[in-house]
């Protein structure tokens, strides 16, 4: 669980976030946040142009079932572990930063497998490092992440994902070592 300093996000007295179901007991949250989010998967993700408004209408539109300010960028100072993400008061800037590069660069474009591998990392990297929202970071990065490898004509398969290997190479982007992530990447490339 991430942990953040006077969270209104949480119910008075407990971690457990305000969701739009009521529930207060973790697991039970747990639960219903598996079962709705899967469901969502399930639908296609939200066309756009690989800006802020479409990252955040991604979130919503995983979330929009579990969490009313599902899409919104956070307003709270966060961790996990020993691991600060961007301050609420930066994120708008650096997603904003984060998207002008995607678009100058082309990640999506004219990019062979190893180019976009790169670039694809890079981004998701700094997408990782600021962690746009209250929770749910990870499934929002990946779910972009597969719109744009799809659109860049390198789709992934996620069947392929090893769950504990892409939390591990994401947490060492985290620490500026991009190499894993793109190991990661690249396995996932059907």
């Amino acid at each position: 669980m991430y942990e953040a300093i006077s969270d209104p996000y949480c119910y008075s007295g407990s971690t457990v976030l305000i969701n739009i179901p009521g529930l207060t007991a973790r697991a039970e949250l747990d639960r219903f946040e598996a079962v709705a989010t899967a469901r969502r998967f399930q639908e296609p993700m939200p066309a756009g142009r690989w800006g802020l408004r479409h990252y955040c209408t991604i979130h919503h539109h995983i979330f929009r079932d579990v969490y009313s300010w599902a899409g919104r960028l956070r307003t709270v100072r966060i961790s996990k572990g020993d691991s600060v993400f961007c301050y609420p008061e930066r994120i708008d800037a650096e997603l904003r930063r984060v998207f002008t590069e995607l678009r100058r660069n082309n990640v999506v474009r004219q990019r062979d497998r190893a180019g976009f591998v790169t670039g694809a990392a890079h981004v998701l990297a700094d997408l990782n490092a600021i962690h746009a929202f209250r929770d749910g970071n990870g499934r929002a990065q990946l779910a972009f992440m597969t719109l744009l490898a799809a659109q860049a004509g390198h789709p992934l398969d996620l069947k392929r994902l090893d769950p504990p290997a892409f939390l591990s190479a994401m947490i060492a982007s985290f620490q500026s070592d991009e190499e894993p992530l793109k190991a990661q990447l690249a396995n996932l490339i059907a």
